[in-house]
């Protein structure tokens, strides 16, 4: 793995427990030599995750949107700072430049580029590997509701298998290391 992506929330949130595993992650990262996708900004989980990276002498791309740069407050310190025309483009231009994906704890922004990404996953548009960082249980509920698809037959059990979770971001990115996509059927029965 080159590049992970991490989608995460433009906010630290309220237990300094998001922010101290977002910094763990960011270094964990450059100890390993994976460079660092995220969303540009230097607030926030996502400043925080840069910061970490950074500091640990990663490698950190951002890409923003234009209408976000300053509400978001984009990074100036980046390898590499991406400026995009709008949301769309910015998730298209994340997923190229990634290997694979995790999710720090966010809000509806990252839930919804967490979802966009799990659905071409599961439509086969890429077969790169997905999960969650579940800190302090944060996911737990989201883990249930795909259980609950799966269960009343909106979600296929391979599909809702294409994301992982785990409280630890290194077993991740050991999982991340070994994974071969599935050739996962077609969606719709």
């Amino acid at each position: 793995m080159r590049r992970i992506c991490v989608f995460c929330g433009s906010s630290t949130g309220r237990d300094p427990v998001y922010a101290e595993q977002a910094a763990a992650l960011g270094k964990l990262l450059a100890d390993r030599g994976i460079g660092l996708v995220y969303g540009g900004a230097s607030v926030g989980i996502m400043g925080v995750v840069a910061d970490a990276a950074l500091a640990a002498g990663g490698e950190v791309i951002g890409v923003i949107p234009q209408h976000l740069k300053r509400v978001e407050i984009a990074h100036a310190g980046l390898t590499e700072l991406h400026v995009t025309a709008d949301m769309h483009e910015r998730k298209a231009k994340m997923a190229e430049l990634s290997d694979g994906f995790l999710a720090l704890p966010g809000g509806a922004g990252t839930l919804e580029e967490l979802a966009e990404i799990w659905t071409w996953a599961q439509l086969g548009l890429h077969a790169k590997p997905l999960g969650l960082v579940d800190v302090a249980g944060y996911y737990r509920p989201l883990r249930e509701f795909a259980d609950h698809m799966v269960t009343e037959g909106f979600l296929r059990q391979e599909h809702r298998d294409l994301l992982f979770v785990d409280a630890d971001p290194a077993a991740l990115l050991d999982a991340f290391a070994r994974y071969e996509a599935p050739d996962v059927a077609k969606w719709i029965k």
